[in-house]
Parts: C-alpha cells; structure tokens; sequence
C-alpha cells in the first residue's frame, strides 16, 4: 500500500511539473502564421477546417500557425494573429 502511495505521489508531482512549466515556456513563444510547411502546423486553423497539429496541405497557409520564439514571426515571413485574421477576411469577402 505505501508503494502505490509514493507512486502516485510521484506521479502527481510530475503532472504539477508539467503545468507549471507549459505557461513560462509559451510565454516565450507566439503564434506565427503563414510560415508552415503542408503537414508543419502546430494545431487549428483560422478557418476551423481543422483542429490539429500535421493537417495543412499548403505551404505558407496565411490560416495556419506554428509556434516559434518571441518576436521572431516577422522576420520569419510570418503575421501575427491580428493580421493572419485581418487578411483571412479579406480573402472571404473576395470569394463572396
């Protein structure tokens, strides 16, 4: 019995590891979009086609992202959110 407690007890420790260090290690990241390979993307697209990672079929997609270090995006080639969005929009009302 006092094995299975200091396995779980371990086990949770290693679980409050893992949320601790998830929000400092995305603070240093941002979203980036328009920079990923077909199959690259890090998750979901502005497009709601899809919701996971590896499911872009075009290269630099302006509606899919990936994950690279802050402040980076740009001299990448990529937009931010606020433009991806703002340019996503643009290219809907022209099929409309």
């Amino acid at each position: 019995m006092k094995n299975t407690q200091t396995i779980a007890a371990a086990a949770l420790a290693i679980a409050l590891t893992g949320v601790v260090a998830g929000p400092a290690q995305a603070a240093s990241k941002e979203k980036c979009y328009g920079i990923a390979a077909a199959g690259q993307n890090d998750c979901g697209n502005l497009a709601g086609t899809h919701s996971c990672a590896g499911q872009s079929t075009v290269d630099k997609d302006p509606g899919e992202w990936k994950l690279v270090p802050k402040g980076s995006c740009e001299s990448m080639g990529g937009m931010l959110k606020a433009e991806a969005k703002k340019r996503y929009k643009e290219q809907q009302q022209k099929k409309d």
